[in-house]
């Protein structure tokens, strides 16, 4: 792996508007069916109005919406929709004779969404979305829907905002074999975890500041959890890795349980703590996970701050590939819509995959094999030779302590928090200390364990 001064790292940020003279075209216009009229939808709108001319002289045709769809209709959204037709049903509006390529914006695995996404590649409708749960659920069955009819399926905006890695992925890195994936895919999850860091706040502190200001879910979880970037990190590994995609075999764990101590102890180390994901293929499978993990602090990924997201590429070809950019929101987001459409436009037709959806192979789901340090936090029953039986645990497990020691004082007398940091080792040895440790009935609590990941 090369090292930082040579990674080659793309930072994506919103351009001004650039102003052109109106282009002639004796191509007929794409006409723009959009579902969803939220923060996404009105920015697409929004490009789409301001841009007219750009966006037919990078085409060679003009670029126009003829029909919408939403909940309400009389919403104030702060653009003028009134030149384009209303739709009240998405399926309806994805069937319209005068739409030729339907963007759904929506949201949801199942439901409308699903709905009139299916309907209007049934009738061999290009489709452009950032819905990355449906994709993540149902992304092979729509993809050989898509590529039945003859028809694309895009969805740039559904990983990482702004940040082009759909494309880089399937057209710009095309010629390499991807070996590894990486990167931090949550902008609320990254902005908790610095803030923290940055102004000394605990978790809940910072969970109620994200949720007032409009950051998390309707379903916090779906944030903290990992699930929203388990969802991208599973569209990633089957363009990479040549496979379907394989959400239910993704290893999840949140940030819930990290603290403004682990946090602290991870600086001290040199190091600080990310919702990382990471996608590989091993002799065993495909190892796909979205856990918090130790980085380096001087890596770009340590020094990734607020709500940027962060994807490292590594090809065998090309080495490693850092891009950066903003994750989300209506700028960016349309932006990475428009890539798509502007694609269509041009006559660029890519599988949804990166390869035809009926070549992709079910993948054989895989844990993480590679060894690597894990930091464990944990507080002790003030028992005698509580600290022992746990430093036999492990080593039963075959896990050897590169440090260990009991810091602070806990607020129960009776409690001693411990910090332990091992050398290298597997998943699988960890897993079967931690069950050592629970059978000693010292703990006060489950152990937290965080993978140490140089990436």
């Amino acid at each position: 792996m090369p090292p930082f001064a040579a990674i080659r790292t793309v930072s994506f940020l919103t351009q001004p508007e650039l102003l052109m003279p109106k282009p002639t075209s004796s191509q007929a216009p794409l006409r723009l069916g959009i579902a969803g009229l939220g923060t996404v939808g009105v920015g697409v709108i929004k490009i789409v109005q301001r841009k007219a001319n750009l966006l037919a002289q990078r085409t060679g045709r003009p670029v126009v919406i003829t029909a919408v769809s939403a909940r309400s209709k009389d919403k104030d959204r702060g653009v003028d929709i009134s030149n384009y037709a209303w739709e009240d049903d998405p399926v309806a509006l994805a069937l319209r004779d005068d739409v030729d390529l339907f963007v759904e914006l929506m949201g949801g695995s199942d439901g409308p969404a699903k709905a009139a996404t299916e309907a209007a590649l049934a009738v061999g409708k290009d489709v452009v979305t950032a819905n990355k749960a449906m994709l993540a659920h149902h992304g092979q069955m729509l993809a050989e829907k898509a590529e039945a009819k003859g028809a694309v399926l895009r969805f740039e905006a559904a990983v990482a905002g702004g940040i082009p890695v759909i494309k880089s992925l399937t057209e710009g890195l095309a010629g390499n074999r991807i070996e590894r994936i990486a990167g931090v895919m949550n902008g609320t999850c990254n902005y908790i975890l610095t803030r923290m860091e940055n102004e000394g706040l605990s978790y809940d502190e910072v969970f109620e500041a994200a949720k007032a200001l409009g950051y998390l879910e309707a379903d916090p979880t779906l944030d903290v959890g990992g699930i929203d970037a388990g969802h991208k990190l599973a569209l990633l590994a089957a363009i990479g890795f040549g496979t379907q995609v394989d959400f239910d075999n993704m290893v999840l764990e949140g940030i819930e349980r990290i603290t403004i101590e682990d946090i602290r102890h991870a600086a001290d180390m040199g190091y600080r703590i990310k919702l990382l994901g990471v996608a590989q293929m091993t002799g065993r499978g495909l190892e796909q996970r979205m856990t918090p993990c130790l980085v380096p602090a001087l890596s770009p990924l340590g020094q990734l701050e607020n709500a940027t997201n962060m994807v490292v590429l590594e090809g065998d070809e090309v080495g490693q590939i850092v891009l950066r950019g903003a994750g989300a929101g209506e700028g960016p987001t349309a932006s990475a819509v428009m890539s798509d459409v502007l694609d269509i436009a041009r006559g660029i037709r890519v599988p949804t995959f990166g390869a035809p959806a009926t070549t992709l192979d079910k993948s054989t789901p895989a844990v993480a094999a590679t060894p690597a340090p894990y930091y464990l936090r944990m507080s002790l029953l003030d028992k005698p030779g509580a600290l022992a039986k746990i430093a036999a645990a492990l080593g039963d497990a075959g896990v050897s302590i590169d440090r260990m020691r009991q810091y602070g004082q806990d607020a129960n007398p009776e409690v001693a928090p411990v910090l332990i940091v091992t050398d290298a080792t597997s998943r699988s040895s960890l897993d079967a200390a931690l069950a050592g440790m629970k059978a000693t009935s010292v703990l006060a609590t489950d152990p937290v364990a965080i993978r140490i990941e140089n990436v």
